[in-house]
């Protein structure tokens, strides 16, 4: 049986059940329950291809967030929300009121300044965009960046760049270590490319009646909360991001057993410098982050082992997001990182959701000059 065969088998017998699971209705309030004659998103379910990839080509990026800065008012596409609250002083902000699918370019532009500037922006009520599908998905990331094909994940079946996740009581289809005593793990998406990205957009497809949130993390304000001194030195450094762990656990049969493009690592600053903002973020992550260039092995994991805890206990820079039907989630990861929570495996409920990730530029140094060779 070749591969092919062999994963779509294996995904197909893991979601079966999917079709009789217990969904909360979208257009339903609290509690209520969604129609159990079939998935309404069974279109959308993890497909491995065996497609292969080459590696990615450089691209010059043009991040729509500029356009923004010359409007009048960058913040007009705002101007019809019925309700905008702010989830922290430093990061995140909450809309209601706002149909995102109808947004025209130059509001799409808004918005990209808007999530650059907040690092995380939620969106609720947004029915009209999720059940738009995957042309409309990939139309829509393609206005903020090159769509980013993700080289093990699964996706919806013609459509590999749409990146998808997917749990339930029998299945994982996601990066996900059980030896651990949490499911925390603070990262930025696909770090370890040349080009990473930048505005993603994210929502869930189904959700467990409680838990499954989304914690996020300003690396603005974790940077700041450093002695001016320790940025400076910080400033000088760079770091490796390797894509290697990620398609090993593949390779070994995990997720879905499908590596399409070779891994790579690349160099990048530990403080990086935002194109559109000017604002200054720390740049590192314990999922892909490997060890700091031009030390010894013991100064780089003392280094970074220190900027891993500041983030993991930094609570006071991060936000929760509570997942209801209908939510979409835009976050820059040029600024922030995240961490799914993973605390209902055992109710047997799915947890399904779609990611659009447009790359955006290299990561600019904050220090001018700094060789990232």
């Amino acid at each position: 049986m070749s591969v092919a065969t062999t994963t779509a088998t294996k995904v197909e017998e893991a979601t079966q059940g999917v079709a009789t699971l217990k969904l909360r209705s979208p257009a339903a309030g609290e509690g209520e329950k969604a129609e159990e004659e079939g998935y309404r998103y069974a279109h959308l379910l993890p497909h491995f291809s065996p497609d292969h990839y080459p590696p990615l080509t450089p691209f010059e990026h043009v991040d729509p967030g500029h356009r923004a800065l010359a409007l009048p008012n960058p913040r007009a596409f705002l101007e019809s929300a019925t309700s905008v609250v702010e989830l922290t002083p430093h990061l995140g902000t909450e809309v209601i009121g706002i149909n995102l699918a109808e947004l025209d370019s130059s509001g799409r532009d808004q918005l990209a300044l808007e999530v650059a500037r907040r690092g995380l922006v939620v969106f609720r009520d947004q029915q009209d965009f999720i059940d738009r599908g995957p042309d409309f998905y990939r139309e829509w990331g393609s206005h903020f960046g090159r769509l980013h094909i993700h080289p093990t994940s699964g996706h919806p079946a013609g459509y590999p760049e749409i990146h998808l996740v997917y749990r339930d009581l029998k299945s994982t289809f996601n990066f996900e270590y059980e030896d651990s005593i949490t499911s925390t793990l603070w990262h930025s998406d696909v770090s370890y490319e040349l080009q990473p990205p930048g505005l993603t957009t994210f929502f869930l497809l189904a959700q467990p009646q409680s838990g499954g949130d989304t914690l996020f993390t300003s690396q603005v304000a974790t940077l700041k909360r450093l002695s001016p001194q320790f940025i400076a030195f910080l400033r000088t450094l760079k770091a490796v991001h390797s894509g290697v762990e990620q398609a090993q656990f593949s390779r070994a049969g995990k997720r879905g057993g499908i590596v399409r493009r070779e891994p790579v690592e690349h160099v990048h600053p530990i403080v990086r410098r935002h194109p559109v903002t000017g604002e200054e973020a720390l740049y590192v992550n314990r999922q892909f982050t490997r060890r700091i260039v031009g030390l010894k092995r013991e100064e780089s994991e003392t280094i970074l082992r220190f900027l891993y805890d500041h983030v993991d206990k930094s609570a006071d820079n991060q936000a929760r997001v509570k997942w209801r039907p209908n939510t979409v989630v835009l976050w820059d990861n040029r600024v922030t990182a995240h961490s799914a929570i993973v605390d209902f495996k055992e109710t047997g409920e799915a947890r399904h959701g779609a990611r659009i990730t447009p790359q955006a530029e290299r990561p600019i140094p904050a220090l001018e000059g700094l060789d990232l060779s």
